[in-house]
Order: C-alpha cells, then sequence, then structure tokens
C-alpha cells in the first residue's frame, strides 16, 4: 500500500515495530474511552490486530485497514487511523481516529484525517466518507466539522456501548464537496 504523506505525518500499515507505543496508548483509559476497546489493551491484542492487517488493503470493501500515524521528523507513532469501505455500498468508506494523549491538541488529528480523506476520495475514488462519534466526544465533532464533515443524524440511545446506552452521531462528506473545499482553501 502506497504511504499517505501530510506535511507533518506518514500514514502507513503498522508494523512490528509499532506495537509498544500502540499498546502503551490504547491502555491510556482517556484513549479508549470512546473506542471500541478497553485499557486492558494488551501486546497479544496488537499483534492479533496486526496479523489481521497483512491481507486488507485501503479502499477495498470489507475489513477495516488499521494504518499508523508516525511523525516525519522522529519516525514515532502518534497514532491510528482506520478506515472500511462497506460492503453494501462499495463507494461509501467509514473513518475512525486514534491519538496518544500526548499528541492531542497539536492539529495532528485534523492532519491524519484529511490526509487519509483525500487518499479515499482521490486514489480510491470514493463518493461518501462517513464517521461515526460519541455524542460526549466533543473533540472529534469539532475535527470532522473544521474537516468539512456535517452532522447528518444523532441517535438518541441507539448504542449499548460499555455498559451503558450512548447516543451517536453520523457524520459525513461528498468526493464533490471535499473537492470544492480543498479548491477553495488554495
Amino acid at each position: 500500500m502506497a504511504e499517505i504523506l501530510t506535511e507533518r505525518l506518514v500514514l502507513r500499515p503498522l508494523r512490528a515495530e509499532d506495537l509498544p507505543g500502540f499498546v502503551a496508548y490504547r491502555r491510556d483509559p482517556e484513549v479508549a474511552r470512546y473506542q471500541s476497546w478497553n485499557a486492558a489493551y494488551s501486546m497479544t491484542d496488537a499483534e492479533r490486530l496486526l496479523a489481521a492487517q497483512a491481507d486488507v488493503e485501503l479502499g477495498h470493501p470489507g475489513s477495516w485497514v488499521q494504518l499508523g500515524a508516525v511523525g516525519r521528523a522522529d519516525g514515532c507513532l502518534v497514532g491510528d487511523c482506520a478506515s472500511q469501505v462497506k460492503l453494501e455500498l462499495p463507494a461509501t468508506a467509514e473513518i475512525g481516529i486514534t491519538l496518544a494523549s500526548s499528541s492531542q491538541g497539536k492539529g495532528l488529528g485534523r492532519e491524519a484525517v484529511g490526509g487519509l480523506v483525500s487518499a479515499l476520495f482521490e486514489r480510491h475514488r470514493m463518493h461518501r466518507v462517513m464517521a461515526q462519534a460519541d455524542d460526549r466526544n466533543r473533540p472529534l465533532h469539532r475535527l470532522l466539522e473544521h474537516l468539512g464533515f456535517r452532522c447528518e443524524a444523532r441517535l438518541v440511545e441507539a448504542d449499548w456501548f460499555k455498559g451503558e446506552w450512548t447516543t451517536l452521531r453520523t457524520y459525513a462528506v461528498l468526493a464533490h464537496e471535499w473537492q470544492t473545499r480543498r479548491s477553495e482553501a488554495r
């Protein structure tokens, strides 16, 4: 898979040498709060995920693709992005982002998601990119809205998650909207 380059980051498949840092930030309770795993995330969990990634490709329908977000200057893993092209809607991709606490608040999430979304539209010809967000995850809402995603739905107590009913927001952006926004920014 071709790497995705942004100003400060390289998005690329996770590697075995990334796993200690990957596990460290996934064990952070605040990082895990709105994610599908919990703070007991282990090296074995990470090794399983890495093995499952061997046969998946960005832009291909089916499995989630996990990409490490690595600093271009220092090669350090700062987080990861994920994407899944929907089997039932092969021109629609769902995305996600996780950043180590030490990397949050620096614009790296926006940069990583922006790079991933651009690649999905430009290289893989997606029509629509979407994201699901817990209603309480305000930083993610701001990130997505800053990038031009719109909130299309707020599903009240629609998901049983980590022992409680949670409200979800669905965000999306279309390829032509993304392209217009990028053209206007130049």
